[in-house]
């Protein structure tokens, strides 16, 4: 069995055993453990060796037509992101406490689900695996979700509604994708092959951009690009932290890397037709304005991470955009950096709701005096979401934007306008997330609610977090180095 194939089953089969009665917290905290450790060997095996494609690699024929195979292989892609899955997976894990054995279950077919998304080749598995990881998710939120029964159902049904007809058209997308490439009569499903065919025989221009915009709305659903959004900011408010935790950090990078992995190899030019970057700009400015504005007009903690995490996806759509290596680098970057600050954010925010009983700014305040631990460690998610030098979301910030510019030849285009408008964005990030700090933190309740800090053993994933945060900030090229050849220039 390949080592890929055990950091996937992994966590499904130790959700399996949850459910037929092993110790809940001792089998999720060992799996995911294992999990992270297993995932870092093999980051640090595949860049020490230098590798530039798929590593790791083991296929199992399921179909022989349709070519269907279980197929797995990893690039520096796939690790930074199955790293983070990794991370936030076992961080997720070890916040639940006294909660019944349905949130460790949740939370690891969420993490499995990912991981098999991430680290498979097939696109009938890439599609499959996520679908796996949403349907928990939805029954979370319904269930146990923070808000009234009816009010949460609510959410989870709208969620699940906008999710699956996203599903379904990004379906849609991959068939045609499949169709148009396989070749004769033959299908497949194997991405490796789907791209050896694009190489040689590319479709023609207007094509191809057809194809990438159905696939951008259907992979921009899941990611909540604007204006297909409006799912996601009640959903991460609403849902239990560790469902939270792994839906904003994680899992909702999958309609990034399928853009990344799939459309833009098989449609180098998709993206560069004019009516589609056009309204691909058009929609990432809605991310990065509109939810920007909804975002400093929050009155509750929760609001302000769900609608923040909403508009830092624009600067990712950037990047994709833009087209360039730099770019395209930096986006995984921030890929994974937005992961981890988000998913540290809504673990230290679920600490709050459980204390004191609200989120709303206009009850807070004091903070510092009381949770002098807490406070930093909040200060770590808070400065890297602003894009603070030193921390880990800068420099995936930074080489969006300089890789925005590779092309500037003296002449602004509608992408370099984009661009300078989307700057504005770190302005308003530096506004909420301030804001935020200083009402939750600076001067006193004026109801008189205060905190203590968590435990030591309860800080452990939370210290883990922020120190990723702060070492792939100082040293990005921990993670630069598995990107070598990783993607190349549209």
């Amino acid at each position: 069995m390949s080592v890929l194939e055990i950091v996937i089953l992994l966590p499904i089969l130790a959700a399996l055993a949850v459910l037929f009665g092993a110790p809940a917290r001792a089998a999720s905290v060992g799996a995911t453990l294992a999990n992270l450790v297993i995932v870092l060997a093999l980051s640090w095996q595949y860049a020490a060796k230098g590798s530039t494609g798929l590593a790791f690699t083991q296929a199992r024929e399921v179909l022989a037509n349709p070519a269907i195979s279980f197929s797995v292989g990893a690039d520096g892609v796939s690790l930074i992101l199955a790293l983070l899955t990794a991370i936030v997976m076992f961080a997720a894990v070890w916040q639940i406490q006294d909660r019944p054995a349905i949130f460790y279950v949740a939370s690891l077919l969420i993490g499995g689900g990912a991981l098999g998304a991430f680290l498979t080749t097939d696109v009938f598995f890439i599609y499959a695996f996520h679908e796996l990881a949403l349907i928990p998710t939805f029954l979370m939120i319904a269930l146990h979700g923070h808000a009234e029964p009816i009010e949460r159902k609510k959410v989870a049904w709208k969620a699940t509604v906008y999710l699956g007809v996203g599903s379904l058209v990004l379906l849609a997308g991959l068939v045609w994708l499949v169709v148009e490439f396989s070749g004769g009569r033959d299908l497949t499903f194997d991405l490796e092959a789907l791209r050896a065919q694009a190489k040689l025989t590319p479709l023609p221009v207007e094509k191809q951009g057809v194809i990438f915009f159905v696939l951008l709305l259907g992979f921009g659903t899941l990611v909540s690009l604007f204006p297909f959004h409006s799912w996601a900011a009640p959903a991460y408010a609403t849902a239990p932290t560790p469902v939270a935790m792994l839906h904003a950090g994680v899992l909702k990078k999958f309609g990034l890397y399928g853009l990344l992995r799939i459309a833009l190899p098989l449609l180098p030019q998709g993206a560069n037709v004019p009516w589609v970057q056009n309204a691909l700009l058009l929609m990432l400015l809605g991310n990065i304005l509109v939810m920007g504005l909804v975002t400093i007009r929050a009155s509750r903690l929760d609001d302000t991470l769900a609608n923040s995490s909403v508009m830092h996806m624009g600067y990712i759509f950037l990047a994709l955009a833009a087209g360039s290596e730099i770019a395209l680098k930096g986006a995984v970057l921030l890929m994974f950096a937005h992961g981890v600050s988000i998913a540290l954010l809504f673990a230290l925010s679920g600490k709050m709701r459980n204390q004191l009983g609200t989120l709303e700014y206009s009850k807070l305040g004091g903070l510092a005096s009381h949770a002098p631990a807490f406070t930093v460690l909040f200060a770590f998610g808070a400065f890297a979401s602003i894009g603070l030098p030193g921390l880990s979301n800068f420099a995936g910030e930074a080489m969006v934007f300089a890789g925005s510019f590779t092309t500037f030849s003296g002449t602004l285009t509608n992408l370099h306008w984009t661009v300078i408008l989307a700057l504005w964005g770190v302005v308003m990030s530096a506004v909420y997330m301030l804001r935020a700090y200083r009402h939750i933190f600076h001067g006193s309740a004026t109801t008189g609610l205060f905190m203590s800090d968590p435990a030591l053993p309860q800080r452990l994933p939370l210290i883990l977090m922020a120190a990723t945060l702060l070492l792939t900030g100082c040293c990005p090229w921990l993670l630069l180095n598995l990107l070598k050849g990783a993607l190349a220039a549209s």
